[in-house]
């Protein structure tokens, strides 16, 4: 693969700059480019403690900087990629770089970042690491690609599945690394685990003496709030490190900002502070769903195959800790809920409770694998008609309640994943109790108002 200069800075159609958070006290962000060309973003992240902004260039005069977004118009999204490649790669200069992606690590015009950083000459792109399901996204959930050579490139592709602390520090000192980058995809939910292996990556790239770079993606379904219970750390998994929201209405950027500021400061060798340089997007708004980005969806994940399954994700997974299908085997996962033997009173139940934004249909769907695997399951459809007012989180919270109510069989996986997934035991013994959607949501609210004040801190984008 060949590809010149120009075309590379043609990726990004507008000047941008990158924000960095330095190894400041716990709670206090320091970031860079608050004056950017996209505007201020709000929260105090913006209080930038003696660091000068890193500008980024600008397209030249009769460049192809305008070819990249003329599908979409000049109003779309530039990720954080775009502007690190309109900057010229500056962050990256001198360094040996390492890349922690999947399939979502694309430029506006579908090319994997791999591709393209491995193509140019102003980066010394020298090994790929694989976050769960693998770097090419083949695994299943649970499951990885190993390592290997990615045939495209020649580059050694190291798994990061399941690693962490030490283990993955050693993994970055044998992959002869200086800089890590990571560039994923996210869904906005707590146990979506690609935020979870950023969080391993900042750790282990301290006790390795490594820097870490985040090319910032938008959140899929907007980051105007957060919502649902915050994890109880002695229920911390690889499905929530921290104790942050389910919902937690942040970027990746943002979230970087966030675990270095309050959950890793000192975490490195000697006490060091976790070298984090965030790139942010330019053009992203809090309010804005996925659609509005003009940017390509790639699933981030096997059974996430399109936005609108994002949407629900945060509320409908709640069923992997109970015996109902949580829609995978199905075109549409998460969006479906179900088992044998349930019926139209689910539905039914679920529509009586008229949370907002959302309809529930009762369907019938047989699993391809997966729970239920062949077996003709009854349950729900979510049909979400109001995607402002819709609350995945209450969606979930009252599927759970409605579905324990109206079906004999339902059952919480033995292990009580469910408690891994809430963050407590709480949300699993209230609904026992006979709790109500208020009930249950009443019992997160102080901790969540709390994680809102500290998330308040952190926020890049208006």
């Amino acid at each position: 693969m060949t590809l010149s200069r120009r075309g590379l800075l043609g990726l990004a159609g507008a000047a941008g700059a990158a924000g960095t958070w330095g190894a400041g006290t716990p709670g206090t962000a320091r970031a860079l480019a608050r004056a950017a060309p996209d505007g201020p973003p709000g929260g105090a992240a913006g209080a930038a403690a003696g660091a000068a902004p890193v500008a980024a260039a600008g397209p030249a005069p009769g460049s192809a900087a305008g070819a990249a977004g003329g599908a979409a118009g000049g109003d779309r999204v530039r990720t954080g990629f775009e502007r690190l490649a309109a900057d010229g790669y500056a962050v990256l200069a001198g360094q040996r770089v390492g890349v922690v992606t999947n399939p979502t690590g694309i430029t506006a015009d579908a090319r994997h970042l791999v591709d393209v950083l491995h193509a140019d000459e102003r980066v010394d792109l020298v090994a790929v690491f694989g976050p769960e399901h693998g770097f090419r996204g083949t695994a299943q959930a649970g499951g990885s690609e190993g390592a290997g050579r990615d045939p495209a490139t020649g580059l050694p592709v190291y798994d990061t599945y399941d690693k962490s602390g030490q283990a993955l520090a050693d993994v970055f000192t044998a992959a002869g690394i200086d800089t890590v980058v990571f560039d994923i995809q996210d869904v906005g939910a707590r146990f979506y685990t690609y935020i979870w292996t950023l969080y391993d990556c900042m750790r282990a790239a301290a006790l390795a003496g490594k820097a870490v770079v985040v090319l910032d993606r938008p959140n899929p379904v907007g980051g105007r709030r957060a919502a649902g219970p915050v994890l109880q750390r002695p229920y911390a998994s690889f499905v929530g490190r921290e104790p942050i929201a389910l919902a937690h209405g942040m970027t990746a950027g943002e979230l970087a900002g966030l675990f270095a500021g309050e959950f890793l400061p000192g975490g490195g060798r000697a006490g060091e502070a976790v070298r984090l340089r965030v790139v942010r997007m330019a053009g992203w708004r809090r309010e804005s769903f996925f659609d509005a980005t003009g940017l390509p969806w790639v699933p981030p994940s096997p059974n996430m195959p399109t936005p609108a399954t994002a949407l629900a994700y945060a509320g409908t997974c709640l069923f992997e800790g109970t015996n109902l299908s949580e829609g995978r085997g199905t075109t549409t996962p998460f969006e479906l809920v179900g088992a044998e033997g349930v019926d139209r009173r689910w539905a039914e139940a679920a529509n009586a409770l008229e949370l907002s934004g959302v309809w529930f249909r009762e369907a019938y769907f047989t699993p391809s694998f997966s729970k239920h695997a062949g077996k003709t399951c009854g349950g729900v459809r979510l049909l979400v008609h109001d995607r402002e007012a819709f609350d995945p989180v209450r969606a979930g919270i009252g599927l759970l309640v409605t579905a324990r109510r109206t079906w004999s069989g339902f059952a919480w996986r033995a292990d009580h994943w469910i408690d891994r997934l809430t963050g407590s035991d709480r949300v699993r013994r209230m609904v026992d109790a006979g709790a109500g959607v208020e009930e249950v949501a009443a019992d997160w609210a102080a901790g969540l108002a709390g994680f809102a004040a500290v998330r308040e801190k952190y926020l890049l984008y208006p």
